[in-house]
C-alpha cells in the first residue's frame, strides 16, 4: 500500500511539472481552492496508473513486433496516445486533464515520463531505507 502511495504521488508530481513545462497540457481541476487542485492531480495520476497498467500492457504486447521494426520509436506514439485516453477518461468526470492535440501529447507523455523515471530515482534511496 505504501509503494502504491508513493508511485502515486511521485506521477502527480511528474503530471504538475508536465503541465508547467508543456503549453499543450493543462490540467482543470473540479474546484478551484488548493485542495480540489491537489486531489485533481491525484485522480488524474490514479487514472494514468489503470490506464498505463491495463491498457498500456495490452498494446505494448500486441504491438512487439512493431516496436521491434521502429526501434523502439513507436512507444512515443503509444504513450502519446495513452495520455490521450487519460485526458478523454477524466474528461468524463468533468474535471482533470486537456491536452490541445496528438504531438502535444506525445510531447507530454515524453515529459512525463522523463520526470516520473527522475522523481522514482530521488524517492528510491528513501523508500529502499525504510524497508
Amino acid at each position: 500500500m505504501g509503494s502504491f502511495l508513493v508511485k502515486l504521488i511521485i506521477n502527480a508530481a511528474a503530471l504538475w511539472v508536465t503541465t508547467l513545462i508543456v503549453a499543450g497540457v493543462r490540467v482543470e481541476p473540479y474546484a478551484s481552492d488548493t485542495v480540489a487542485v491537489v486531489l485533481t492531480y491525484l485522480l488524474i495520476a490514479l487514472i494514468f496508473g489503470f490506464v498505463n497498467g491495463f491498457i498500456g500492457t495490452f498494446v505494448r504486447i500486441v504491438a512487439f513486433p512493431l516496436y521491434v521494426l521502429t526501434l523502439g520509436l513507436l512507444s512515443f506514439i503509444v504513450n502519446g496516445l495513452l495520455l490521450l485516453l487519460v485526458a478523454w477518461f477524466s474528461g468524463l468526470f468533468g474535471f482533470g486533464l486537456v491536452i490541445d492535440g496528438f504531438w502535444w501529447g506525445v510531447l507530454g507523455a515524453f515529459v512525463l515520463g522523463i520526470f516520473s523515471w527522475l522523481f522514482g530515482l530521488l524517492v528510491r534511496p528513501l523508500n529502499n531505507s525504510s524497508i
